[in-house]
């Protein structure tokens, strides 16, 4: 019936997508009709009504907190500090009034304040907790309620932040439901602000070191924090679109002072996002890039002739892993790329185990960083290394994964989401390269559960410590997602960096995983990922459970 319920009101908005998915449903792939149904209605209001209706149910979840409000241990009081430029209209200060008087929470004070006076007023707080609202927006009537929740399990959180909508004519529209509490992306972008509670007494610190402006003030919260940040997977806020917290050119200056004490510097980022430039060591350490090959040397020597002509980063050595090539061709182009003084030709001759293939090559490397690299990949960006190292040399740092696009530019891989299909999926896949997508996710650096080995970096010393790939039970597939979830195990954190392009020609060399001569080993690889990491009933807290889990789009889950 869902199925139904989406065709009907896709077919008059959509025809061309919506006929696409009767197709499938009529073939008896019901799955994936569903699923293309579901990511062609994905921007259509629609599909959020029916979220509203059929998942929030807010009048329900309302009912059963406030009959066990009582018994909560913590009634905390939240200070709402309702703030607005000099020149807002008194209509959107009354509307955000009104969300706060309709709190079904009913422990709260509201403290109005001008958006340069903030600090000031923050001074003043005697709630626990202080909400920051932006003159224009509104509370859900849940908002409080839901926060007070949190607390009950999360009493020592400092930050609460929730997920967030717009409110047009057309009324809610536009959800962002967001990931889990990632330092990384919102130095990116800004997704606490509009919809978080701050402990009183973080809030006060913030605003002693800070200059008083909200984007100021939740940078400095999130620093004192100490990683005491909780996401609530409800939507809280509904934002007036037309209100802004501060412009591109003033958070991007905010963030360049916050980050300049660790040594990193920033630069406007597509879709109004904020690049981080993290600093590289004085003397910058050698890259292994390791890439296994047999025969196809179309694809190797495209591969090695973008390497050597577009990178800018040195020093780096090529480690070409032949496994087993018959073509005379190939044994022609190895004898003369061996010449090269960066590259070195080593021999695999066993059957094909990319796990093994990897680990063979780790032990001949010089350098003290490894990159795997597919020989069906093709620079784009000359920066592509250095960005990645960028990243790679901090010692929180685990695995790091680089953007990789089809030959037609729409994305490959931007992070690996854990629970995808009850497995593991690539983030924003088939999304154009030119496209913001889904809140700009695509385009900003972040920390991920895992990333490809199709274009992978990762400090040698840690890559051994966590015994490399699994080249016993995952010879061939998802032996890249084991490692960084071994990686992350150890308490490092894996990476996406989009500024690092590559085109990525996905499986020419080693074929489909699902074809009939490889389903066998790719349902036993598969069983032992579920099995090992317990993926089939995972959700990603860099992922949101209010995201269909059975599609690589960021699309709403009915």
């Amino acid at each position: 019936m869902i199925f139904w319920e989406y065709f009907v009101r896709l077919l008059p908005r959509k025809p061309l997508p919506a006929l696409g998915a009767l197709y499938w449903h009529l073939s008896r792939r019901r799955l994936r009709a569903l699923n293309r149904v579901r990511a062609a209605s994905a921007s259509l209001s629609f599909a959020y009504e029916m979220w509203i209706k059929r998942i929030e149910r807010n009048e329900e979840a309302a009912s059963a907190l406030c009959a066990a409000r009582p018994s909560w241990r913590f009634q905390p009081l939240f200070s709402v500090l309702l703030y607005s430029p000099e020149d807002c209209d008194a209509a959107r200060i009354e509307r955000s009034t009104r969300s706060v008087e309709w709190q079904l929470y009913p422990s709260w004070n509201i403290i109005h304040t001008r958006m340069d006076a903030i600090g000031a007023a923050i001074a003043d707080v005697d709630g626990d907790y202080v909400v920051p609202l932006l003159a224009g927006d509104m509370l859900s009537e849940v908002a409080l309620l839901r926060f007070a929740e949190a607390l009950q399990s999360e009493a020592d959180a400092s930050i609460l932040y929730g997920d967030e909508d717009e409110l047009d004519e057309r009324g809610r529209v536009r959800p962002w439901f967001k990931p889990g509490w990632n330092a990384e992306m919102f130095l990116a972008q800004d997704y606490l602000s509009r919809a978080s509670a701050i402990v009183a007494h973080v809030a006060r610190s913030a605003a002693e070191t800070s200059d008083g402006s909200i984007t100021e003030l939740v940078l400095a919260a999130t620093s004192l924090a100490n990683g005491n940040i909780v996401h609530v997977p409800h939507v809280l806020v509904h934002a007036d679109p037309s209100a802004r917290i501060s412009d591109e050119e003033e958070r991007l200056k905010a963030v360049g002072r916050h980050v300049h004490p660790y040594g990193g510097s920033c630069e406007a980022g597509p879709f109004g996002t904020v690049k981080i430039k993290w600093p590289l060591p004085a003397a910058l350490p050698l890259v292994s890039i390791i890439i296994p090959t047999k025969d196809k040397v179309e694809l190797l020597k495209a591969c090695t002739e973008s390497l050597i002509q577009r990178t800018d980063y040195a020093p780096f050595e090529i480690l070409i892993v032949d496994n087993a090539s018959v073509e005379q061709e190939t044994a022609y182009f190895l004898a003369e790329l061996g010449k090269h003084p960066e590259v070195r030709v080593l021999s695999y001759p066993g059957r094909y185990n990319f796990s093994a293939i990897n680990n063979f090559a780790a032990k001949h490397a010089r350098g003290t960083f490894l990159c795997l690299l597919n020989n069906d990949t093709e620079v784009l960006t000359p920066e592509w290394l250095s960005e990645m190292m960028r990243y790679a040399v901090r010692t929180d740092v685990g695995a790091v994964g680089a953007k990789l696009l089809y030959d037609d530019r729409t994305i490959q891989h931007a992070g690996v989401i854990i629970g995808i299909g009850g497995a593991a999926g690539h983030a924003h896949r088939s999304l154009r390269a030119n496209d913001p997508g889904y809140f700009r996710q695509a385009h900003i650096a972040q920390f991920v559960s895992a990333v490809t080995a199709a274009c992978l970096v990762v400090d040698k010393a840690k890559y051994e410590q966590v015994g490399g790939l699994d080249e016993q039970w995952l010879a061939v597939a998802f032996n890249d997602v084991d490692l960084c979830l071994k990686l992350e195990k150890a308490g490092w954190r894996n990476v996406y960096v989009p500024h690092a392009e590559l085109i990525h020609h996905e499986s020419k060399s080693r074929g489909n995983d699902i074809s009939p001569r490889n389903i066998d080993r790719y349902r036993r690889e598969l069983s032992v990922l579920q099995d090992r990491w317990g993926t089939k009933g995972y959700s990603d807290p860099l992922h949101n459970p209010n995201l269909d889990r059975a599609n690589e789009a960021f699309v709403i889950r009915l």
